[in-house]
């Protein structure tokens, strides 16, 4: 029973019809017909016009948001415990040519605007010191926490005063949409690019990257290519990326995933180390309790010494989400 990381979940049988589908000659590159789709889907989902690319990993997604965002001498704010920060290998430094990170501090790993001025307070030195051009926040959060909308509205006043830009990492932006109920543009809020995340919820290797200035594509396309992510064959991804949006299928597994998180949350109860508000739990487990679990068949990652991650995907089996939450109440 896997509670590993959604990226161990299948490919959704829709997607794998959809990338089937797709399997006849077209134009190379993302001049095929499916590519071309992709600026009115993300428009219409959005309710404003966007342009949105096909990339093939999260990291390229996030990296190349940041290259319209920040010069090789500036920096971005994230938190200390960001994807980018501790999962990514120094590939937004690699991908701006030396853009540094500004790390914050914010529970959860939730960024606020106090915390956010914070660093701005620091950078008082001019030139001497690397000067912050952008924000980027995760939703949802590495802890599975959601931003509600006034929380990005407070973040993005502050962006748009001091001339940041502003990025969202959304590895998991359905299990928030999801989560909160919302349209997608209020989940969004204010950023400027947005790195939607498929390969979590039902995609084999594509994620979008939405670009809310649509006039910033052209210049995401030159840096793909010279990234080495220009896929020859763009139309497999495009496949992926619209068969997850026709239909809300993005929102049905997305749903599904946060279900199953909320049933080993309801077993985990006063052991859970943050709300569950998307697809990851956090539990307060001693080696031994984790032990037990994995002496009863579930897989997890330790997240520290004290601490499981166990993460729900959209192909989890339901019997098998409340089977764990039975069982870390039985410990």
């Amino acid at each position: 029973m896997q509670f590993l990381s959604d990226n161990a979940a299948r490919v959704h049988p829709k997607v794998w019809a959809a990338m089937q589908a797709a399997d006849a000659p077209d134009k190379p590159y993302d001049n095929d017909a499916l590519s071309q789709r992709l600026d009115a889907a993300f428009s219409g989902l959005f309710a404003r016009d966007v342009a949105a690319l096909w990339v093939s990993s999260g990291t390229a997604a996030n990296s190349l948001a940041l290259t319209t965002l920040v010069q090789p001498h500036g920096g971005v704010i994230c938190h200390r415990e960001a994807h980018i920060e501790m999962d990514e290998c120094g590939a937004p430094g690699f991908y701006t040519h030396g853009a540094k990170l500004l790390l914050a501090e914010g529970a959860g790993a939730k960024l606020t605007a106090d915390a956010i001025g914070a660093v701005l307070g620091g950078i008082t030195r001019g030139v001497h010191q690397v000067p912050a051009q952008a924000i980027s926040i995760t939703q949802a959060s590495e802890y599975g926490l959601t931003y509600a909308a006034a929380e990005l509205g407070a973040i993005g006043t502050l962006a748009k005063e001091r001339g940041l830009g502003l990025h969202m990492d959304g590895a998991r932006f359905a299990n928030a949409v999801a989560s909160l109920g919302c349209p997608p543009a209020e989940a969004a809020g204010p950023v400027d690019v947005l790195s939607f995340g498929c390969t979590k919820n039902g995609g084999m290797d594509a994620d979008a990257l939405v670009l809310f200035d649509p006039a910033q594509a052209d210049l995401v396309r030159w840096r793909r290519k010279r990234g080495g992510h220009l896929q020859s064959k763009g139309r497999f991804l495009a496949a992926q990326v619209l068969a997850l949006i026709d239909g809300d299928l993005w929102l049905d597994n997305a749903r599904a995933a946060n279900a199953a998180a909320a049933e080993i949350a309801a077993g985990a109860k006063d052991r859970l180390l943050y709300p569950v508000e998307a697809n990851e739990v956090f539990v307060r487990l001693a080696a031994p309790e984790r032990a037990a679990l994995r002496a009863q068949g579930f897989q997890f990652y330790d997240w520290d010494d004290t601490t499981a991650r166990m993460v729900a995907a959209w192909d989890t089996p339901q019997d098998h989400a409340v089977a764990l939450g039975k069982a870390i109440a039985g410990l």
